[in-house]
């Protein structure tokens, strides 16, 4: 019992200085991992300290060699910025130009395309409802409208021109047809294949069949023309026609219907008949109605059965 108590004062002592040197160790390791914590923030500031001397030495560098530059470098700014509002306000204004051109050429072709009755036009009637008393009345109104376009418009003149010679045909034969001979070497390929076509129509009524067919021969040779190769055709096989060559336009009429009837669409599908197919086919049929026997057979309508 005695060696009990004796020991307790010793177990006590032990204890405390156990606790004691516990919290002694504990405080030592939070102040060991103060500083570590310390360095480490202080060799990231070290760090960062460095980066920004160099990237301010970098700065004054650059602004050594910019010194006195200032104004240059606004000028050059200010011109690029002047620039890109030039480039917008000019394809602004060459988009309004465009509408407006197309505008002014789509009033002069419904002059051009208006009614001829007896009737006067009343004032401020709309171009689409005009009335003219005569064709050449008509046409001489529409070349005024047409070379309107061609002074305003640079771009759409070779196209006005056109339509002014197609309409002087009516006005002024002679004149129409000089400018149609020159535009068709004009350097707009569409041009010169719509006034090829139209001075091929105007020796053909003009009885210069010949002349004509030189025309249409050529037209036909060209490629990316906009005129329909079948119509350049039927006009041939109408002059072959007349001048007693039957068997000639019997061919050409024949070769349009049997391409027409052979052609098959996107789909695989008979592809549908044009009008020049249909009007071919009347006219063969009467023309040689054995040759017209010889052709394949008509495709069905689409949606029909075969």
């Amino acid at each position: 019992m005695l060696d009990k108590l004796s020991l307790r004062p010793l177990a006590w002592l032990f204890t405390t200085h156990t606790i004691k040197m516990n919290a002694f160790d504990s405080a030592f390791l939070q102040e060991e991992k103060r500083v570590a914590k310390y360095k480490k923030k202080r060799a990231r500031e070290l760090k960062h300290d460095q980066f920004r001397d160099t990237t301010m030495k970098v700065f004054e560098r650059i602004g050594d060699r910019l010194e006195g530059r200032g104004r240059t470098i606004l000028y050059a700014i200010g011109g690029v910025i002047v620039l890109g509002l030039l480039v917008w306000a000019f394809t602004a204004w060459r988009h309004k130009k465009n509408e407006e051109a197309e505008r002014a050429l789509g009033r002069a072709i419904e002059i051009q395309q208006a009614e001829v009755s007896a009737s006067p036009a009343q004032p401020g009637q709309p171009a689409s409802e005009l009335t003219f008393p005569t064709e050449s009345a008509r046409a001489q109104r529409a070349v005024e409208e047409f070379q309107k376009v061609a002074a305003k418009y640079p771009s759409y003149n070779e196209i006005s021109r056109y339509f002014i010679a197609t309409n002087l045909l009516t006005v002024d034969r002679n004149k129409g047809l000089s400018e149609l001979e020159a535009l068709s070497k004009s350097s707009d390929p569409k041009v010169a294949a719509l006034s090829k076509f139209a001075l091929a129509q105007a020796r053909e009524s003009d009885e210069q069949l010949d002349a004509a067919v030189t025309l249409y021969n050529e037209l036909a040779r060209q490629t990316n023309s906009p005129i329909p190769p079948d119509t350049i055709n039927l006009r041939l096989a109408a002059i072959y026609e007349r001048q007693g060559k039957k068997k000639e336009a019997a061919d050409l009429l024949f070769q349009i219907i049997e391409a027409a009837r052979k052609a098959k669409g996107a789909d695989g599908k008979p592809a549908p008949q044009s009008a020049a197919a249909r009007d071919a086919a009347q006219k063969l049929q009467r023309l040689d109605p054995e040759r017209y026997a010889q052709l394949p057979p008509e495709p069905a309508p689409a949606g029909l059965p075969f």
